[in-house]
């Protein structure tokens, strides 16, 4: 990145931004309230919603739709489920303790505090389901398919995490991903697949779902204890892309033949022998530590094997294996500030596989990419998601590779969005026909037109042939 350009993207901070479940929208949370943009192009950002009054804390929308669970600072153990064309509250319920992250699919609604979680059924708000006594997890680390599989950690001793079927209430399997407790876990937005990472961060994992055989293992450095920030698939389920607190985001390629091979692997059982041996590498020097880095490097070759004899009289074993057995990044981007937390995703954006990093100094940058060739991708468009309604500032870089000094900045400001501004549900229901009055009904019936929306991608759910249950046991 140029001088010119690295001047411009200042540290603000302040700011949380994350993606909706397509990656066609994101919703800006801060300390004003939040705002909703939707995502068409590279060139273009359009804000749809922004509320004004409260200290919000999360913001998720569900799809397109015109339904936003939100959680405000003033009330953190409160979640307020909005239909934000109306600028309204449909329904709100309150939790034992502060409400750390929601997840939403067509389905299903999750709520994670530090100890529980809670499944409702999202067209009614009814509580299907509640799992207790859980293993401590600050961060409210979960996540949840589109097939309505979750999964969360289970230990703060290692990396062991739990994979539960919302959708039927029951749990499914349980692995020992990492060594290390998780930092970050995501589900491939076909829900075939789960990535996975630890707290120190070295390391990425990619599991199938059906049986929980471990598919890809991915090196994203060598430096110790990194924080990630985000783990996400590409919507075609083929990217990992991973951010951290370093200044480097890695992109890395999933081989559909390794998907392949895993789902026909035995399937692994839950009980605490099985668990150990599904993950046979451990974290951070997340390697086969008693293994011999030679042998390791013997399936390719005389040449492999010499070199990996010649490198282990310089380095230590763990990094030789390393080296030889573990994939690294097709694709990368070099960040002007390390430090920032990103938000990195994948998604098309007319026709064309972008990078879109939403950071949380109130920026957009989307990014170039190759899929053909990998490499180094390219920054193209960077938007500036700080201004309220009034106007959002486009930065547009323009450069020559042949002459760093040619960059220019194109600043345009685009017409604001004309929405209604946030009311009350009472405010709502004002002037409705008094046959029509009934509280529990007009909220069902506002619930479920806020849900609905045109949905253009059809994911097929598995049936129990597909992911045959390895416990039918249901969570107290």
């Amino acid at each position: 990145m140029s001088d010119i350009s690295q001047k411009c993207f200042g540290k603000n901070g302040g700011f949380s931004i994350s993606f909706n479940q397509d990656y066609t929208s994101l919703s800006v949370v801060s300390r004003t309230g939040y705002r909703l943009f939707s995502l068409a192009s590279v060139d273009r950002v359009d804000e749809i919603f922004c509320s004004h009054d409260e200290d919000t804390k999360i913001a998720e929308r569900l799809f397109s739709s015109s339904l936003v669970a939100v959680v405000t600072a003033s009330e953190p153990n409160k979640l307020k489920v909005c239909h934000f064309k109306k600028g309204a509250e449909i329904c709100n319920y309150g939790y034992p303790s502060e409400i750390l992250s929601v997840k939403l699919n067509r389905s299903r609604l999750v709520v994670c505090l530090v100890d529980s979680i809670y499944i409702h059924n999202i067209r009614d708000m009814r509580l299907l389901h509640s799992i207790k006594n859980m293993a401590p997890n600050p961060a409210g680390l979960c996540t949840l398919s589109l097939l309505s599989h979750l999964a969360y950690p289970v230990s703060t001793e290692c990396g062991e995490l739990q994979i539960f079927d919302a959708a039927n209430q029951m749990r499914r399997l349980k692995l020992k991903a990492h060594d290390s407790p998780l930092s970050a876990l995501n589900f491939s937005y076909n829900g075939v697949l789960l990535a996975t990472a630890s707290e120190k961060g070295t390391v990425i994992r990619v599991f199938c779902v059906k049986n929980g055989q471990k598919v890809h293992e991915f090196r994203r450095g060598v430096k110790r204890h990194v924080s990630i920030g985000s783990l996400n698939f590409s919507t075609c389920a083929s990217f990992v892309v991973v951010s951290s607190n370093t200044e480097t985001v890695h992109i890395f390629r999933i081989d559909p033949k390794a998907i392949e091979q895993a789902e026909r692997r035995q399937s692994i059982a839950v009980d605490a022998a099985a668990a150990n041996n599904a993950s046979s590498s451990s974290d951070d020097d997340e390697s086969n530590a008693g293994s011999d880095p030679a042998a390791a490097a013997a399936g390719g070759g005389w040449g492999m094997g010499f070199l990996a004899k010649a490198v282990t009289s310089y380095l230590p074993t763990n990094v030789v294996t390393d080296v030889f057995t573990q994939d690294r990044a097709y694709a990368t981007i070099q960040l002007a500030e390390a430090g920032l937390r990103y938000e990195c995703v994948m998604a098309k954006l007319e026709k064309e596989t972008r990078l879109l990093l939403a950071c949380e100094d109130g920026f957009l940058y989307i990014y170039s990419f190759e899929d053909s060739k990998g490499g180094e991708c390219k920054l193209i468009r960077a938007h500036d998601l700080r201004t309220p309604l009034h106007g959002i500032t486009e930065v547009d870089i323009v450069g020559n590779e042949n002459d760093e000094n040619t960059n220019s900045l194109n600043v345009t400001n685009m017409t604001k969005s004309m929405l209604p501004a946030p009311g009350t549900y009472a405010g709502v229901l004002k002037g409705r026909p008094a046959d029509r009055m009934s509280a529990d009904s007009d909220w069902c019936h506002d619930l479920r037109e806020a849900v609905e929306y045109p949905v253009k991608v059809t994911v097929p759910i598995y049936d129990e042939m597909q992911f045959p249950p390895v416990t039918p046991i249901t969570v107290e």
